[in-house]
């Protein structure tokens, strides 16, 4: 039997424009790192390990969702993300929850600037 809330989603993915779609990525993995953080302050290793593990899932997903054939910014960002993956596997290997804080502030204002562009090309 099919989840009504996994169907849900679902249908969201397949009918979201690609915009949506990084913005939904990115809201995601806000809310993966803001569990990972929790988690970690709460000496819960598997909890945040279950966060960590799929906020980099997402990192991967972004980076290879970027093209650089259309984007000059795309090389720089692509370097953004290898960093960002790098370090949220050191969270998660050393169980340090200063360093998932600075993935958590770094991602922050790429789910703004994405946001708002997202909004933009709405509107536009």
């Amino acid at each position: 039997m099919v989840n009504p809330a996994q169907a849900y989603v679902g249908q969201m993915v397949t009918t979201a424009s690609p915009a949506r779609l990084l913005v939904m990525l990115y809201d995601r993995l806000l809310l993966d790192l803001r569990r990972a953080v929790a988690a970690q302050e709460s000496d819960d290793h598997a909890g945040a390990g279950a966060q960590l593990l799929h906020a980099q899932d997402i990192v991967l997903e972004l980076s290879a969702s970027l093209r650089t054939d259309v984007w000059g910014g795309a090389p720089a960002l692509a370097a953004i993300y290898d960093w960002l993956h790098r370090e949220l596997v050191r969270a998660n290997v050393n169980r340090d929850v200063a360093v998932t804080r600075d993935c958590l502030a770094l991602v922050e204002p790429l789910a703004e600037a994405w946001q708002e562009a997202a909004l933009a090309a709405a509107v536009g």
